[in-house]
C-alpha cells in the first residue's frame, strides 16, 4: 500500500539513523514533509515554528527525555493540540493505559519496519 500525503511530520529521536530511516521512508514513499531533531528542546521550538500535523517521538533521549518533552508540549497552548506518537523501544508504554496517562495518540514499537511504518500511523491517527 503506497498511501500519498502532504502531511508534515517532526520527527525527535536522539538517534541519528532512525531519523534518517523515518525520514527515507515519509518523504520518498508517501511524499510527507519531514523534519528531525536530535534535541526535545529543540523539537519543542520547531513543533511551534512549523506546526507539524503529527510529532513521532522517542522517550529515552539525553538531556530532555520524552516525558519532558510531552510536559511542556501541552503546556503551550500553541502546540499541546499536535498529534503525538511514540516511538519506543520500552513496550510497557506501548499498552493502551500508558498511552492514555501520557495524552499520546500511540505508539510504536521499536524495532520497527519502515515500510508500515506510514499506513500504521494512518492507523492511529484515522487519517
Amino acid at each position: 500500500m503506497n498511501i500519498q500525503s502532504n502531511k508534515t511530520i517532526l520527527v525527535i529521536d536522539d538517534e541519528t539513523f532512525i531519523c534518517d530511516i523515518l525520514q527515507t521512508c515519509l518523504e520518498l514513499l508517501h511524499g510527507c514533509r519531514t523534519v528531525t531533531t536530535k534535541s526535545g528542546k529543540e523539537g519543542l521550538v520547531l513543533a511551534a515554528e512549523i506546526k507539524p500535523d503529527l510529532i513521532i517521538l522517542d522517550i529515552i533521549m539525553p538531556n530532555m527525555d520524552g516525558f519532558s518533552f510531552l510536559k511542556q508540549l501541552e503546556a503551550n497552548p500553541q502546540v499541546s493540540h499536535i498529534p503525538v506518537i511514540l516511538l519506543t523501544s520500552r513496550a510497557d508504554l506501548t499498552e493502551p493505559h500508558a498511552i492514555a496517562k501520557l495524552k499520546v495518540k500511540g505508539a510504536i514499537a521499536k524495532p520497527f519496519y519502515p515500510l508500515k511504518l506510514f499506513s500504521e500511523i494512518c492507523r492511529i491517527l484515522s487519517w
